[in-house]
């Protein structure tokens, strides 16, 4: 395969269903990269001292999408070896363990894919329309990211 053939692909999808840390990982294999560098986050039970009974994500789901492809080319910016992203943000009810966001990132060697994968998601907690809502045993609470820029602002 001519490397021209393997273009630098993003594959962005939020969704309802459980995420597949084998899905996100294939999307972005590449014969031409040595690294993928992926990032989980996953449900905890447990919140300062509270019992987390399970998670609800929800998103302005155009505009979440239309920054994470800004996130994606600022990476592609900072890290121009970097072949493939996915980042894949799940919606809705999200169980304890499983996985809330499954970001991937090849790139020829280690360094430049798990410095994207960080810079994702920590631009992604920052800056996109994504909202968390923690269930406890009774009660619940919306979490603001503490790296959200428009959370910070009115402080």
């Amino acid at each position: 395969m001519e490397e021209s053939e393997d273009v630098p692909k993003d594959f962005i999808k939020l969704k309802c269903e459980k995420l597949s840390v084998d899905e996100v990982s294939e999307l972005v294999v590449s014969p031409y990269c040595g690294a993928v560098s992926l990032f989980i986050g996953t449900t905890r039970n447990n919140f300062e001292g509270k019992k987390v009974i399970h998670l609800e994500y929800e998103a302005y789901t155009s505009m979440a999408e239309t920054e994470i492809k800004k996130i994606c080319r600022d990476v592609r910016q900072k890290w121009p070896s970097v072949k493939h992203i996915a980042v894949h943000h799940r919606l809705g009810v999200v169980p304890i363990t499983e996985a809330s966001v499954i970001i991937a990132v090849s790139s020829p060697h280690r360094a430049e894919s798990l410095e994207a994968v960080m810079y994702c998601i920590n631009t992604l907690k920052a800056s996109v329309p994504i909202w968390k809502k923690e269930i406890y045993e009774d009660e619940y609470s919306w979490k603001e990211n503490k790296e959200c820029f428009w959370a910070n602002s009115e402080k």
